[in-house]
């Protein structure tokens, strides 16, 4: 990537079961990016429920229509010169891929992390709810998440202090010539 208006456009979209580590990682990369002088804009879960996804549950055609929507603003944002940070569990294989189909310069990062280790994590006692019974359809404990088969990146969360999986990030979309 280079500043101003000759940026490329990427979409880094990281991918993982909830708590594990997917929005820190992509708040401080999208920090870095912008301390560089480049354009980037972040897409979380969390905050895309919020406005763009609020009217979809999560049923699995809920979640594909949340990944759709979601990979049609990366698109656009990529397309004109963004660097695109998507965290989003997104536990299906088929819509990562449709997502890499049609965004150009795409790079998914896989933020593996333990199930367990992830619900040791969890200050909203989402898993411990789920285990319970009282919350369905969460990924991890009620629902799948199918890991990804051929990540550009692999950061082990469990393994890795968060300054670690940032350094791995930049090094590799370095790498790719993101950057």
């Amino acid at each position: 990537m280079s500043c101003g208006k000759d940026q490329k456009g990427v979409t880094l979209w990281f991918t993982g079961l909830p708590c594990s580590g997917k929005s820190a990682i992509a708040d401080v990369m999208a920090e870095k990016l912008r301390a560089q002088g480049l354009r980037a804009e972040r897409l979380d879960g969390d905050i895309v429920r919020q406005d763009l996804t609020r009217d979809l549950g999560f049923s699995k055609a809920d979640r594909d229509e949340n990944i759709r929507r979601v990979t049609f603003v990366a698109k656009l944002l990529a397309r004109n010169g963004v660097a695109v940070l998507v965290s989003f569990i997104s536990p299906y294989r088929e819509m990562r891929d449709r997502a890499r189909q049609q965004i150009q310069n795409f790079v998914e990062i896989y933020v593996k992390c333990p199930v367990e280790v992830c619900a040791k994590r969890d200050v909203k006692g989402m898993y411990q709810k789920a285990m319970r019974g009282e919350i369905k359809e969460f990924t991890g404990v009620n629902d799948p998440y199918e890991e990804p088969l051929r990540p550009e990146l692999v950061l082990e969360t469990d393994k890795e202090t968060l300054e670690q999986s940032v350094e791995k990030m930049m090094a590799k979309i370095k790498e790719l010539g993101y950057l």
